[in-house]
């Protein structure tokens, strides 16, 4: 499926034909570059490599350095394979988003949600914790209660929601609208709630 690298710069909300309020989320998908082209015959399957983002050559590894140059491109920060192009594609081929998308489109927004360090089971898994304070209860507020069975099987079962690190995870919103597309400054505007930090990469695809 085509797609494009793009940044997250953050959220705002723009107004329907009704008037109504819908929140959204502003990406700047910047010119993309195709820095390989992967085929059955080289590499087994067919793929398309994208690059997004300007990065130093001090900070590029020499073997990364050499793939750019073949390509014909400065070192990029961010690279995604994608299954297609709605182009003809050819190495170092650069394209914008409005190559790729239009305004209505249905697309989903991969990326990585912002960490959140060790937490609890009350944020990290919606646990309530006991309801109330008397028959002796004490501290048990966001506790996680018992964990495990006694004598048989005498052991905490896998997958059990406990206490640990939340997000950080790559995560997939699905069926954003693409509300606005502002070629002259790279820019897209997708309803609803994007995963990451703000200038963080993302990758939009249909």
């Amino acid at each position: 499926m085509p797609g494009i690298i793009g940044k997250k710069i953050g959220m705002t909300s723009v107004y329907d034909a009704e008037g109504k309020s819908i929140a959204c989320t502003v990406i700047l998908a910047g010119p993309n570059v195709v820095t390989q082209i992967k085929t059955v015959a080289t590499d087994g399957y067919d793929a398309i490599q994208i690059g997004y983002g300007e990065k130093k050559e001090k900070n590029t590894t020499k073997p990364l350095l050499g793939h750019f140059k073949k390509a014909g491109t400065t070192p990029k920060a961010k690279l995604v394979e994608i299954d297609s192009l709605p182009m003809e594609v050819t190495l170092g081929k650069e394209f914008r988003i409005a190559d790729v998308f239009s305004e209505g489109d249905i697309v989903n927004v991969i990326g990585t949600s912002k960490g959140k360090g060790f937490q609890g089971v009350v944020k990290r898994h919606g646990f309530r914790g006991v309801g109330g304070q008397t028959h002796g209860q004490h501290n048990r507020l966001r506790a996680p209660g018992s964990v495990g069975a006694c004598s048989f099987p005498s052991r905490v079962f896998p997958g059990l929601r406990m206490a640990g690190r939340m997000g950080g995870d790559r995560v997939k919103i699905k069926n954003l609208k693409v509300l606005k597309i502002m070629p002259e400054h790279d820019i897209i505007v997708v309803s609803g709630a994007v995963p990451g930090a703000k200038n963080s990469f993302v990758v939009i695809e249909k």
